[in-house]
């Protein structure tokens, strides 16, 4: 399975940042650092985010929840889990808003892992 490395997602934010609009910039270094190795995380031999979907959503998870960039992290947050989907064979397919309004829900409802999981797994399809 292929992942997206902290120099990724900082790629991923100056992407959505210059295509978008908004600000650049970093709030939290850390908190980039660590999306890059918790959606491989194990304990006690088992991976604590086991599908591929799961590991999606802890890219949207993280992003949303811990803030990292100053600007545009909802954006940055769904464009990851895309790319991460792609780079694993899949990819996002929901009509043009979908994507932001279900961004928006995830904040707005505190949504749980396994629900943006399954919202990613309904909204996407094999490449």
């Amino acid at each position: 399975m292929d992942y997206l490395s902290a120099e990724d997602i900082l790629r991923l934010h100056s992407v959505v940042i210059d295509e978008t609009g908004g600000n650049h910039g970093v709030r939290d270094r850390n908190a980039i650092a660590s999306l890059e190795h918790l959606p491989k995380q194990e304990a006690f031999g088992r991976q604590l985010y086991p599908g591929l979907f799961q590991k999606a959503a802890v890219y949207v998870r993280n992003t949303i929840f811990s803030h990292p960039f100053i600007d545009g992290n909802k954006r940055t947050a769904m464009m990851a889990s895309d790319v991460f989907l792609q780079l694993n064979g899949h990819e996002i397919t929901i009509a043009k808003g979908g994507v932001e309004k279900f961004a928006l829900a995830v904040i707005e409802k505190h949504l749980e892992l396994e629900k943006i999981a399954n919202w990613l797994k309904k909204n996407s399809k094999k490449t």
